[in-house]
């Protein structure tokens, strides 16, 4: 998890570099950054995947429709 982290900030500093070369609203500049939000969004999921469900968390993947596992929306 250690590897991604200095990649994501290795590709950080090369997003702000680029963007200030090729100006803020380039092609380039948007781009580096997408790479910056795809890296995050994949250490994201390793640490999903890390953290154990608890014990309601698996009888609600196991029984979605369960009056305990209902979601409601305000």
């Amino acid at each position: 998890m250690n590897d991604i982290h200095s990649k994501i900030e290795q590709e950080r500093d090369e997003a702000r570099s680029v963007c200030e070369i090729k100006g803020d609203g380039s092609v380039e500049c948007a781009a580096a950054w997408d790479a910056v939000e795809e890296l995050q969004a994949e250490a994201a999921h390793q640490r999903q995947k890390e953290t154990p469900k608890n014990s309601l968390q698996q009888y609600c993947d196991a029984n979605p429709e369960a009056d305990e596992c209902r979601i409601y929306d305000n």
